[in-house]
């Protein structure tokens, strides 16, 4: 079963999450920030993991820990997940359409971190409620880094800031569902082990 869970207190933040990456695409968010709750189902929803995350941090100050810590923690569990990742597909890719912006995700679950983002810079403009829009290509970046993964973003074109976020995250999705098949016993690289 390629499930995993971890509990992680600091000063800033306290998380609870649970992560089963062959669910069918539930999820029980409870970050007390509606946007990053509404861009988080998007990746569990179009990647078909279930996901319970528990989440008290300092939203007093901002959301700024809050969004970090949860990337840390989402990577830390696909990683442990994934185990030795053996008969996986290793890569996945999505080009999604969403109205006008058209993004493209590209992953590879190699065990070695790379982050790129390609696109508007009005991704890091405005608020969405309580939410930073900068916050995304934090989250993007320190999920990578965590799930130990290459995670590049490329959004060919758009205007409305919410199409750019969600299309990011639900290609992000549909890329991880990709990637996460198991087709096969073998391990897909030369070096016959993906740490």
């Amino acid at each position: 079963m390629r499930k995993a869970s971890l509990q992680r207190n600091t000063q800033e933040t306290r998380i609870r999450m649970e992560l089963d990456l062959d669910g069918s695409g539930q999820w029980d968010l409870k970050t007390g920030i509606p946007f990053f709750d509404h861009m988080l189902s998007h990746i569990i929803k179009q990647s078909g993991m279930d996901c319970r995350l528990d989440l008290d941090g300092d939203l007093g100050i901002d959301c700024h820990h809050s969004v970090e810590d949860t990337a840390i923690v989402m990577g830390q569990l696909i990683h442990q997940a994934l185990g030795d990742k053996a008969g996986i597909e290793r890569y996945g890719h999505s080009v999604l359409p969403m109205d006008e912006t058209l993004t493209t995700v590209a992953i590879d679950l190699s065990g070695r971190f790379a982050f790129r983002y390609q696109g508007p810079d009005t991704i890091k403009e405005g608020k969405f409620g309580i939410y930073d829009a900068e916050l995304s290509l934090e989250f993007l970046q320190k999920l990578a880094m965590n799930g130990r993964m290459n995670l590049h973003v490329i959004v060919h074109y758009g205007d409305n800031r919410h199409h750019i976020h969600e299309s990011i995250f639900k290609a992000l999705g549909r890329s991880f569902k990709m990637a996460f098949q198991k087709t096969g016993s073998a391990i897909l690289s030369t070096k016959g082990l993906l740490e």
